[in-house]
């Protein structure tokens, strides 16, 4: 089988057309002045041909690559934040652009490497992702190239797009208020992470989110339980713990949901039953919030939405600049009872 390249020439010749009409049907250049008959049959000798335009003549014709690059710390290898990819690459599809992807796994030289490898590309923008909303470390780059974090920021990218944390923790604590719940206990406090822009610098946001809505309805949680890991483990430790305080609650807002995941083991553990004992609400909408009985009500990060959103910033008219905040919808499920 051949794996010669299908050339205009080759599509010229099937069509029975020159190679410059060939090139202005292909590339939809107004004013050829070319019968509908010639253009249905360059369309058609091209789909039989399989032709594909060459890109580096193409990048020479217009002037630039029609390349982005994507460099991430282990967004690719994380199923729950692999929406990411999809939706840049759906937005770099619809603008017939490709995309060069690079992991690297939070190694400083790997993120060197990675960086060099595009620039050398010249590609027309690079999306940084991050699994977790966090500040990265970023050197200048040419001015040329667009830059835009996914899920991060740093002081030397021109624009950045996040979840809008502070809109979803009010939403998800009033979800509780709406349902008549007062004694409520927030699972998941994390101080550390809530002073650490390295660590995350949405956490804060969160919280302020759900703490201002408890705040609007004149209701003080009645236990607040601190920890930096956010694992199903640290949810079941924390729940029983505050169930061996004799602490009365009837609602539980969790910060992510493997808390909330293990929170309900140690509900069930001491005989409790969600939602008809004790409501949860949680937040990220992880692959684990649709698997549990009752599925469980959280706030979606929809990363998605933030890749298309980047991917947006990257190829639009405009130099991309600001903060763009991505909506987290709430998924509501079975694990609120209404006390009313």
């Amino acid at each position: 089988m051949s794996t010669k390249r299908v050339t205009l020439a080759d599509v010229a010749a099937r069509a029975g057309v020159s190679k410059t009409a060939v090139s202005l049907i292909l590339n939809n250049r107004p004013g050829s002045r070319l019968s509908e008959d010639a253009v249905a049959r360059v369309q058609e000798a091209a789909e039989a041909l399989r032709y594909r335009p060459n890109p580096a003549a193409r990048s020479l014709r217009l002037g630039r690559t029609t390349t982005i690059g994507f460099i991430s710390d282990e967004v690719t290898v994380t199923r729950f934040a692999s929406a990411m990819i999809r939706g840049l690459l759906d937005v770099a599809d619809e603008h017939d652009h490709g995309v060069l992807i690079a992991e690297t796994g939070q190694h400083p030289k790997r993120f060197e490497d990675a960086l060099e490898f595009m620039i050398d590309r010249q590609v027309e923008g690079i999306a940084f992702g991050s699994l977790t909303a966090r500040q990265i470390d970023l050197r200048p780059l040419p001015a040329t190239i667009r830059t835009v974090g996914v899920n991060c920021t740093s002081d030397t990218l021109q624009a950045t797009v996040l979840p809008a944390e502070e809109v979803a923790g009010r939403a998800i604590a009033q979800s509780l208020l709406d349902a008549g719940h007062r004694r409520i206990a927030i699972i998941g406090n994390a101080p550390i992470a809530c002073s650490d822009p390295r660590i995350s610098v949405t956490i804060p946001f969160r919280l302020e989110g759900i703490n201002a809505a408890l705040r609007d309805a004149g209701v003080d949680p009645v236990a607040v339980l601190d920890f930096e890991e956010w694992e199903p483990w640290h949810g079941y430790d924390a729940t029983s713990e505050l169930l061996r305080s004799g602490t009365p609650f009837t609602a539980l807002i969790c910060l992510n949901d493997r808390i909330a995941f293990g929170a309900q083991q140690a509900l069930q553990k001491a005989g409790l039953e969600v939602p008809q004992d004790v409501s949860i609400a949680s937040f990220d909408d992880d692959e684990i919030a649709s698997y549990m009985r009752p599925g469980l009500t959280t706030a979606r990060l929809d990363y998605e939405q933030m890749g298309r959103r980047a991917m947006e910033l990257l190829l639009g008219t405009d130099t991309p600049e600001g903060q763009h905040l991505v909506p987290m919808e709430v998924q509501v499920r079975g694990s609120i009872a209404s006390l009313a």
